[in-house]
C-alpha cells in the first residue's frame, strides 16, 4: 500500500469483500487503497445521480495516483472512459462518442476484478457491451455499489467541486 493513498475516513464496503479490501488490513478502514475507495464512492454516486461530468473528475483525479500497468489504473480509466461516454449521449447526444469511449473502456476494463472496490464490474461490462449494440441500454442505467445502486448527496458534489 501506498503512504499517498491511504485515507482513514473511508469506510469499510457495505456488503461482500471486494478485491481491494481485506477484514485484517488495518490501514484506510480494510481498504489496500482508501483514497480510491472514495473516488469510487463519489464518482458511482455521482453517477448515479446523472452527474457524469463531475462522476468523471472523480475517477480522473484518482487515477493520477497510478502508474501504467496497474489494476487500479485499468479501471480507473475505464470509469473515466464510462462517465464521459454517458456525457456524450446525454449532453452531445452523441451515440458515436459515446460508442467509441465504451469500446475503449471496455478494453481497460477486461481483466479488472468482477467486485472492484464495490463496484460490480461484470455489470458495467455487460451494460456498455449491451449499449455498443443499443445505446438506449444506459438509459437510467445505474452502477452498483456494494450490492445497492446509490445517488448523490452534498458530500459527493462537494468532493468533486474540491477536485477543481
Amino acid at each position: 500500500m501506498d503512504d499517498h493513498t491511504r485515507h482513514p475516513g473511508v469506510a469499510p464496503p457495505l456488503s461482500g469483500e471486494p478485491a481491494g479490501w481485506r477484514r485484517d488490513r488495518p490501514a484506510s478502514n480494510g481498504w489496500e487503497h482508501g483514497t480510491l475507495r472514495r473516488a469510487v464512492v463519489h464518482g458511482v454516486r455521482l453517477y448515479n445521480d446523472g452527474a457524469y461530468h463531475e462522476s468523471h473528475d472523480c475517477f480522473e483525479d484518482e487515477w493520477y495516483n497510478y502508474g501504467r500497468g496497474t489494476t487500479e489504473s485499468a479501471f480507473l480509466h475505464g470509469m473515466v472512459q464510462v462517465a464521459a461516454g454517458a456525457y456524450k449521449r446525454v449532453d452531445f447526444e452523441s451515440d458515436a462518442g459515446m460508442r467509441s469511449l465504451f469500446e475503449t473502456a471496455l478494453q481497460y476494463l477486461r481483466g479488472v476484478p468482477l467486485d472492484y472496490y464495490g463496484v460490480d464490474v461484470d455489470d458495467v461490462r455487460a451494460t456498455l457491451a449491451a449499449a455498443l449494440e443499443d445505446p438506449t441500454a444506459i438509459d437510467g442505467w445505474r452502477i452498483e455499489l456494494d450490492g445497492d445502486h446509490p445517488t448523490a448527496g452534498p458530500d459527493s458534489y462537494a468532493y468533486a467541486e474540491e477536485l477543481d
